[in-house]
């Protein structure tokens, strides 16, 4: 198995310290073969800080990680899009995010974090970029959840572009605020199988999730493993869980790698173990093709074939 090595720089500081860990410089590549334009539903880009220095307003330090660095990585497993989430490493400045789109020329899409006081010009603006979401946030860490008005005011500032919403919550988060989703009025993505604590919110997590799902406008990201694995690496412990939310609805399931997997507290994730455990997720060709390709292309617009400029 080959490896692919990338340089990270760990983050510059002010009155934030940086994550820890440092994402892998050196990558195995995966067994799996992907589909021809797989697509990574959940990833993010830092810097280049010499470009775009860190705010004042983050709330957490990230690792330098530019979108030259994620295209390597992607070039290297297989995937051939991706969707960028904006992170609150970078607090309200989304020239990072806008960067990495201009350059990927058609590879990405975008998700942004918007408040009920973003100018609709703005907006418009990020979607000319191909921003084609907005991300709630209900970790404390990241800030906590907004209110009800809040989301309210975003959800109605996005509507007329047609961009669905990203909630990310904890198992604890979704039990609470399950009715508060299934009531929003627009597509609806649940980031990291909603990241519920196995041993005592799985059965109820599962439960909400099915139901969001059956209604048709709920879309979940399998994404995450390493955050909600138990045993570590290769995160086997999270298949069942995954599986299930598959074979639920394979309409309406993504795959992401959530590199480069800041604010974690255990050991920093091998991406090809992520990528190689779709197999075992997905089992089949036809559920990866959904998974990977015909799902990314139905919920974030990308074309039916490669749209890439080259």
């Amino acid at each position: 198995m080959t490896e692919i090595k990338t340089d990270f720089k760990a983050g510059v500081t002010t009155d934030i310290e940086p994550a820890a860990p440092l994402p892998r410089s050196v990558t195995m590549t995966p067994k799996l073969r992907l589909p021809p334009l797989a697509c990574d539903a959940h990833c993010h880009v830092f810097g280049p800080f010499d470009r775009f220095p860190l705010p004042s307003d983050r709330s957490f330090t990230p690792p330098e990680a530019p979108e030259a660095a994620l295209r390597t990585l992607h070039d290297s497993l297989g995937l051939a899009r991706a969707v960028i989430v904006h992170s609150q490493g970078h607090g309200r400045d989304h020239r990072p995010l806008l960067d990495a789109l201009a350059e990927g020329r058609g590879r990405y899409r975008g998700v942004a974090v918007l408040t009920p006081d973003t100018a609709p010009s703005e907006i418009a603006r990020f979607d000319a970029a191909r921003v084609c979401g907005v991300r709630f946030n209900f970790l404390a860490h990241l800030g906590g959840g907004p209110s009800a008005e809040a989301m309210r005011a975003v959800t109605a500032l996005v509507r007329p572009f047609g961009w669905h919403i990203a909630v990310h919550v904890t198992g604890a988060d979704l039990i609470r605020y399950a009715d508060a989703i299934a009531a929003i009025d627009a597509r609806v993505v649940i980031d990291h199988m909603a990241r519920p604590d196995l041993e005592a919110e799985l059965d109820v997590c599962r439960a909400i999730l099915f139901r969001l799902l059956d209604s048709g406008r709920v879309w979940v990201k399998l994404s995450g493993s390493d955050r909600l694995s138990e045993a570590g690496a290769p995160y086997r412990d999270v298949v069942p869980y995954a599986r299930s939310l598959a074979e639920h609805a394979p309409e309406r399931v993504l795959w992401g790698s959530d590199w480069p997997h800041v604010n974690i507290s255990g050991p920093m994730p091998d991406d090809a173990a992520l990528v190689d455990l779709i197999a075992e997720i997905a089992p089949s060709t036809a559920l990866r093709q959904r998974l990977l390709v015909d799902n990314p292309i139905e919920l974030f617009g990308f074309g039916p074939s490669d749209d890439v400029v080259l």
